[in-house]
């Protein structure tokens, strides 16, 4: 796994640069910072063993772990006797913090849903409510989107957690400095203020708030797992009604000059006249995205088709029809499965990643989809073995992005952990 003090995290990929120390204060609040992602990157370990890692002086250490652990987000931990010595073993400390939250808001094209985590990245609260996001229109969305953020931060709140921030998912390209969502077509929002819209109906007692693209953060999801395993590049591609890919390069992830790396969905890479939602025909997503899966497998009017029965509820009905040996499901992912490969060998062949993760319905449908997908990606992509990339399925699933969006609200916390600490 790779060392904090590498860069490598959500921070990094949010692409800011580490904190510059420019007086007492700050350097205090950086160095509190540099010991809490140590132990969330490489795990528990003992003071000395911090001190070591770190280069920071045992006498510093102990103040900073004596911090920290009053403040809450780390924990003593179990006895280990360091490297190299003899006798007593030393208390090893962990990250806690299990009552300090992040949440995550995703817009998708059929439902909308809030995920908690807290700050070892467990789930402490999650809700998903299936809505026609196109046809009800931004106002609508986000006044539903700001009820669940808020019920989701009271009840959090009154089991006694501290709620550091919350992250905005949405589809399409968005304006990270102004908060905007400037084109989202499978949603129908152009240049919507979306940040600023969340903040007045959540009033004076919101967290704070950010946005960002789903792929992207459904990628930071994915490389979180990971990167224990020493990935350090990743391409995640999304299954959903639009199909994006968020990329992850030597940890970094890559948004491009205006934020639009990763919009392949719009690529037209398979034969077909079919229209897309951004108003050109044959569009890669149109062939491989969930409108694609639903009108291969079934006739508008079938259940699958309604955007007011929850997604997994349908996806669940198409996998079952294709378990019982439906001729006309299996034909419909058989054809998934031809028209994602392409795409998917010509991403290895530009970015040679060490992993391509399917994420949503790819991952969903993944045990009819992941043999003959990698076959055909090893027969188009020049570099033998694919050149060492293995495709995957997401290990995250349906909640991806989600999980992404409140790794990034939480990001906040290793960055200055002294904002979690109600201290100043």
């Amino acid at each position: 796994m790779a060392s904090a003090l590498e860069g490598t995290g959500v921070r990094s990929l949010a692409m800011a640069g580490p904190a510059v120390a420019r007086d007492r204060s700050s350097a205090r609040r950086a160095n509190l910072g540099m010991v809490l992602r140590l132990l969330r990157d490489d795990g528990p370990r003992t003071r000395t063993r911090i001190s070591e890692d770190t280069g920071l002086p045992k006498a510093t250490v102990s103040n900073l772990t004596a911090e920290l652990l009053d403040g809450g987000l780390i924990r003593e931990g179990e006895a280990e006797r360091d490297r190299g010595t003899v006798g007593r073993p030393g208390q090893t400390v962990e990250i806690d913090g299990t009552g300090v939250h992040g949440i995550g808001a995703e817009i998708n094209v059929d439902y909308v849903s809030v995920l908690a985590l807290d700050l070892k990245g467990q789930v402490t609260a999650e809700e998903r409510v299936p809505f026609d996001v196109r046809a009800a229109g931004p106002d609508a969305v986000l006044d539903t989107t700001a009820k669940l953020i808020a019920r989701g931060v009271e009840r959090l709140r009154r089991d006694g957690g501290r709620v550091v921030g919350a992250t905005l998912a949405t589809p399409g390209t968005v304006d990270l400095a102004t908060g905007t969502v400037t084109y989202a077509s499978n949603i129908g929002w152009r240049d919507v203020p979306a940040l600023a819209r969340l903040r007045e109906r959540l009033g004076a007692t919101a967290p704070e708030l950010h946005l960002e693209n789903d792929a992207k953060l459904g990628a930071l999801a994915e490389y979180v797992q990971a990167s224990a395993d020493d990935v350090r590049d990743l391409v995640h591609v999304t299954g959903q009604t639009g199909v994006g890919v968020g990329i992850i390069a030597g940890g970094q992830l890559l948004r491009g000059t205006g934020g639009y790396a990763g919009e392949v969905g719009h690529l037209q890479l398979v034969p077909s006249d079919q229209l897309c939602a951004c108003g050109r025909r044959g569009c890669w997503e149109t062939t491989i995205g969930r409108g694609a899966l639903l009108r291969y497998a079934a006739d508008p009017g079938d259940m699958v088709w309604d955007p007011m029965v929850d997604l997994e509820r349908r996806l669940a009905e198409l996998r079952d029809r294709a378990e019982a040996g439906d001729a006309r499901t299996l034909d419909a992912l058989r054809r998934i499965g031809d028209n994602l490969a392409p795409g998917i060998a010509l991403l290895v062949d530009i970015l040679n990643p060490r992993l391509v993760v399917l994420g949503g319905h790819f991952a969903y449908f993944g045990a009819y989809l992941l043999d003959g997908v990698t076959a055909q990606v090893h027969e188009r992509v020049m570099a033998p073995n694919a050149g060492g990339c293995e495709i995957v399925l997401s290990r995250v699933g349906l909640t991806g992005t989600a999980r992404g969006a409140a790794l990034l609200a939480l990001d906040a916390v290793y960055r200055d952990p002294v904002r979690a600490m109600n201290r100043d």
